[in-house]
């Protein structure tokens, strides 16, 4: 009783984050809390192998990133990618996208809309740009997710479409953590997720919820005072060339704990034992978080991702 009427009032506050986003989006169809929870009841079927793996979205996939995935799970993968990009952005044909030429330098790069469309991938992962209120109202989040999710789902019978719920820059306000507490039901969830589930509510896009495990991580790393190379949250990012904290790109020691949840999500599997010791991109040797601070990590990962069914896991 207690579980259905929280889903009520995430149900409610997600109706009226609809109707203050815009006109456009009261044509959105916003499941109720039983069917939300219907559609997340059963989990997906683990894979039974290596997934061919796409990845859309900007700065905060990256190239590590999805490097040091490819490297725990064996598998192949292509992406498109930007600087702050948006959904909207990647989709419109007309529209620029900054950093493309750069950031798609790279032999895993493949044209998006070919890419999703040719039904060659086992998953498709999406991210939306953050600011994720501002991708929300001025870049029409929840239309280009469905966008997105249907052109996968019109490729292929059984698709595995994923929304990355990436981070806030650290001198977000009212604060980076209280932003990832509250943003994920009503701007991850609320904004993109359910919408597009109230359509397809047999064939949901399911969650790969970085910015929680994010949360969970730093607060279990801060509150013993530091484990191995990381002492708080910063320790998680890129140091500019005058040694300050780059506030939103991650250093290899966040890239790994983005890619620990991807595994994590994509392969129901724990990712505790997994290496620790990868390379990036380039090839060349990423920061290794050792041993200890490793398995924290992994700890971290599968205790978010096992406790939200929009992963697919299940408990």
């Amino acid at each position: 009783m207690a579980r259905l009427m929280m889903l009520s009032v995430v149900s409610a506050l997600i109706l009226a984050l609809l109707v203050s986003a815009g006109a456009w989006v009261l044509r959105a169809t916003v499941p109720s809390a039983e069917q939300i929870a219907t559609s997340y009841a059963t989990p997906l079927p683990a894979p039974e192998g290596p997934l061919r793996v796409f990845h859309l979205g900007h700065s905060l996939v990256g190239r590590d990133m999805p490097a040091m995935l490819a490297q725990l799970a064996g598998h192949e993968y292509e992406s498109q990618l930007g600087w702050g990009t948006s959904l909207r952005e990647h989709w419109e044909p007309d529209a620029a996208i900054n950093g493309f030429e750069a950031e798609n330098d790279h032999p895993r790069f493949r044209d998006a809309r070919e890419a999703v469309g040719s039904g060659d991938y086992g998953a498709v992962v999406l991210t939306e740009m953050v600011e994720i209120k501002d991708a929300v109202k001025y870049h029409e989040s929840t239309i280009y997710f469905g966008k997105w999710a249907d052109r996968a789902r019109a490729a292929t019978p059984q698709p595995r479409i994923y929304l990355y719920e990436s981070w806030h820059r650290l001198d977000v306000k009212p604060g980076w953590m209280a932003r990832l507490d509250g943003d994920l039901e009503t701007y991850w969830q609320g904004a993109l997720l359910y919408p597009d589930l109230g359509k397809n509510p047999r064939a949901p896009a399911y969650l790969i919820p970085v910015g929680q495990v994010m949360a969970h991580f730093v607060r279990s790393v801060e509150t013993m005072g530091g484990l191995g190379p990381v002492k708080s949250r910063e320790d998680l990012f890129q140091r500019k060339e005058d040694g300050s904290v780059d506030q939103i790109h991650v250093n290899d020691l966040g890239a790994y704990l983005v890619a620990l949840t991807h595994y994590a999500v994509l392969y129901h599997r724990s990712p505790v034992g997994l290496p620790h010791a990868l390379m990036r991109a380039d090839g060349s040797a990423a920061i290794d978080p050792g041993a200890d601070l490793a398995r924290l990590m992994q700890q971290s990962v599968w205790e978010v991702v096992t406790a939200l069914p929009q992963t697919g896991i299940g408990s």
